[in-house]
């Protein structure tokens, strides 16, 4: 019943969606998909956060296969892994928060349009504004839920880690071991990333409800944001050091 309402309000908002709101719209996924694959890009030169923590992660896990027992790798696996699990449990109460907003969508509509700065709009685009913010947070609840499952194998590949004395003689590689355990991490660290990124753009999607110059200029506030965390922040030039 719901998907049926959803696919309705979406049809009737389609029709009354001025030339800026589809711009703002435009600008939006633009900034969001473009700035997430410049950052991909930036993971094999080392210039991004990302990338330089990834080798903290295989010295971490090069260490581990020198360590027996592991207990305290299990433990750093265990703390990394309650972070994207909190984010999971909040994307699922924001979505229900806005899937219940959508029933008073009308009441909201009216409060919106008293504040001095806000662009009118009609019940059927308040609704749209509404559902994109739900799609933002379901991404991110995959991405996150997935970043949780990730770590899930990275405890079962440090478990499967052989004794250090069959490193030692030569039984098993150890810088193949650590390489491929770190890469669980790294692939666990960047779909929390994404994730969380999700979260920084949610934040432009709710200034769409104000108005569709605010959407432009929030996305790319947002962006700035983001590259300046990502790529020029004091914690890399700690990183780097």
């Amino acid at each position: 019943m719901w998907v049926v309402l959803s696919y309705y309000t979406y049809m009737i908002a389609l029709n009354f969606l001025p030339w800026t709101d589809w711009l703002a719209l435009l600008v939006f996924f633009s900034a969001w998909l473009g700035y997430a694959w410049f950052a991909g890009r930036g993971h094999e030169d080392g210039t991004t956060l990302l990338h330089r923590t990834n080798q903290y992660r295989h010295f971490w896990l090069r260490e581990a296969t020198f360590r027996d027992p592991r207990m305290l790798d299990g433990l750093i696996t265990q703390n990394l892994s309650a972070t994207p699990t909190f984010f999971s449990s909040t994307s699922i109460l924001i979505i229900g928060g806005l899937l219940a907003l959508l029933g008073a969508s009308d009441r909201v509509t009216e409060l919106v349009g008293e504040i001095p700065f806000a662009q009118p709009t009609i019940v059927e685009v308040f609704d749209l504004k509404v559902l994109l913010l739900v799609g933002i947070f379901v991404y991110a609840f995959f991405r996150f839920s997935w970043s949780m499952r990730l770590y899930t194998f990275v405890a079962l590949a440090i478990g499967a880690m052989p004794a250090p004395a069959k490193f030692a003689d030569g039984t098993f590689d150890r810088e193949r071991h650590a390489k491929r355990a770190s890469a669980l991490v790294g692939l666990a660290a960047e779909a929390f990333n994404s994730g969380l990124r999700a979260y920084y753009m949610s934040f432009a999607a709710i200034s769409w409800i104000f108005s569709s110059t605010a959407f432009i200029v929030v996305s790319a506030l947002v962006v700035f944001v983001l590259y300046r965390r990502e790529f020029r922040s004091d914690v890399l030039d700690v990183l780097r050091t």
